[in-house]
């Protein structure tokens, strides 16, 4: 059974720092893509940060670009989203996706192209 688990969220002040992890299980972790998406009530679901299997090659949003960082550790199964100077804007529930498919290089695929999804780790930004 595939299994995708966040966490790391949490209540943070304007200027801070979360690390969300994603930890997988199920599948063969290294040969698949994996992505962050975020969504808060009442809007549609917004990819924010990619990362590929392979060479690891990062994608970015342009809103969270020099201030979000998105890595893996095969070895854990488990990848991770450094969230740095949080805006007010940041706070949604954030899930982690995978895909097997290939997508175009520095982009994010959409919502819908993903295959499995966790159930989210919510992010609160005070200011």
């Amino acid at each position: 059974e595939v299994q995708l688990v966040e966490s790391g969220g949490g209540l943070v002040q304007a200027g801070g720092s979360l690390r969300l992890s994603c930890a997988a299980s199920g599948f063969t972790f290294a040969d698949w893509a994996m992505c962050w998406y975020r969504q808060t009530q009442g809007k549609e679901r917004e990819g924010v940060s990619c990362i590929t299997s392979g060479d690891g090659a990062p994608s970015y949003v342009e809103s969270v670009k020099g201030r979000f960082t998105i890595s893996r550790d095969n070895a854990r199964d488990t990848v991770y989203l450094q969230m740095n100077n949080l805006k007010h804007e940041d706070k949604a529930v954030y899930h982690c996706a995978d895909t097997y498919a290939g997508f175009l290089a520095g982009s994010i695929p959409n919502a819908g192209d993903m295959t499995y999804w966790g159930k989210g780790t919510t992010v609160t930004v005070s200011s």
